[in-house]
């Protein structure tokens, strides 16, 4: 689906410092060196033009991102001061996520924590480091994980990052053999090349922060009909 299909952003609260965002899958938070074509941030400046003076130039606004095919909830900065109290409360990890997730298997135990360190490899590919000291340059990081209903082949879980690592939930679910339905990178590429959805099963279904009055503000998002349809279909 082209960012052309989504004729307005999907807002789902407004306040005069902030925005609450559901973004679609299939559309890329900002340009990056492989990607070029229109993102949310140019959606977003169409109908809030006053956001491109607001924190880093290059993607206005924004202070954390989902991957492109990775659905769900995201809070966009409308001033700068709130811009920086929230950017601090992401590298505090006090930001509440909160995601659904359909793997493969079913993980063992069926509720629990994953503690493994992240890394990048020498070319570039990003893996949970089993063994402290195997490779240089590891960002410690931490997800839980809670199994909320099975299938034959796969589980639903609700997974909650405590730190935000880059693909943290990706890398961390391949690491306990329970990677995520249409993950072409870190899952099981032979049984995900022939899925239907066509995307990465993974929502930002809770988000909670809070605002410049210290008052904490939560916001939830069901499952978009694609994944809910996907579900449906399944035994």
């Amino acid at each position: 689906m082209g960012v052309d299909n989504f004729l307005k952003l999907d807002i789902i609260f407004k306040h005069k410092d902030w925005l609450i965002i559901n973004k679609p899958a299939g559309l890329l938070v900002h340009p990056d060196q492989h990607h070029q074509e229109k993102t949310l941030i140019d959606l977003i400046l169409t109908e809030y033009p006053e956001i491109k003076s607001v924190g880093d130039p290059t993607r206005p606004g924004i202070v954390h991102r989902l991957d492109k095919d990775v659905s769900g909830l995201m809070v966009v900065a409308r001033s700068q001061e709130f811009y920086e109290y929230i950017v601090k409360q992401f590298t505090d990890d006090k930001v509440k996520k909160e995601y659904l997730a359909l793997v493969y298997g079913r993980p063992e135990p069926s509720a629990g924590k994953i503690d493994l360190p992240l890394a990048r490899t020498k070319d570039g590919k990003i893996v949970a480091v089993q063994y402290h000291g195997k490779i240089k340059n590891q960002k410690e990081a931490t997800t839980e994980y809670e199994a909320i209903k099975n299938y034959s082949q796969y589980s639903l879980l609700k997974v909650r990052p405590l730190t935000g690592r880059t693909n943290q939930i990706r890398v961390h679910l391949r690491a306990i053999n329970c990677p995520l339905v249409g993950d072409l990178i870190y899952g099981f590429k032979d049984k995900n090349e022939g899925n239907e959805l066509g995307r990465i099963f993974l929502h930002a279904a809770y988000l909670g922060f809070y605002d410049l009055n210290n008052a904490w503000q939560e916001f939830k998002s069901d499952l978009p009909e694609d994944l809910q349809n996907f579900l449906s279909q399944l035994i």
